[in-house]
């Protein structure tokens, strides 16, 4: 029987080291998986930030090292010193001065070279459609041939 005991023995041992092969596999497979994912993940964000050209002027690196070229930066200025500057007038105000500037009427653009060059004042489009729409709601300004004009009332009344 020692012929069948070193069979059933040398059975058990390779049943054995094939269950250590089958969950090492097992983990193998799993690190694989993970692996893969990983993989995917940061082909996604390296393509895209590689193939996007940067929104600034200069690269993170050279904004750190101080330049030698001798130009000095403009000091930033805070919300009161811009508010001081010249600006004593709110964008609705000063909107509606210009508009009443123009005695034939103005476009909106008109209206903002007015305002650029009387008050030093750069609007955006879409700010200055916005006040002179409050304008026009309120009855100060009416907008004939695309042309705002001060209405009849409001220039009658002796406006703000």
């Amino acid at each position: 029987m020692s012929t069948f005991d070193d069979i059933s023995q040398e059975r058990q041992r390779i049943a054995d080291r094939l269950g250590k092969l089958d969950a090492e596999r097992a983990r193998l497979a799993e690190q694989l998986t993970e692996l893969e994912t990983t993989e995917r993940v940061l082909s996604r964000f390296s393509k895209s930030a590689s193939d996007m050209p940067r929104r600034r002027g200069r690269p993170r690196s050279d904004a750190s090292v101080p330049s030698g070229n001798g130009r000095k930066s403009r000091p930033r200025r805070n919300a009161q010193a811009v508010a001081a500057k010249g600006r004593e007038l709110s964008l609705a105000d000063a909107t509606l001065r210009a508009v009443q500037a123009h005695t034939d009427g103005a476009s909106a653009e008109e209206v903002r070279n007015y305002l650029a060059r009387e008050f030093e004042m750069q609007v955006r489009p879409n700010h200055l459609g916005m006040a002179l729409q409050r304008h026009r709601r309120a009855g100060r300004l009416d907008n004939r041939d695309s042309r705002w004009r001060v209405s009849a009332d409001a220039g009658s009344a002796g406006g703000a």
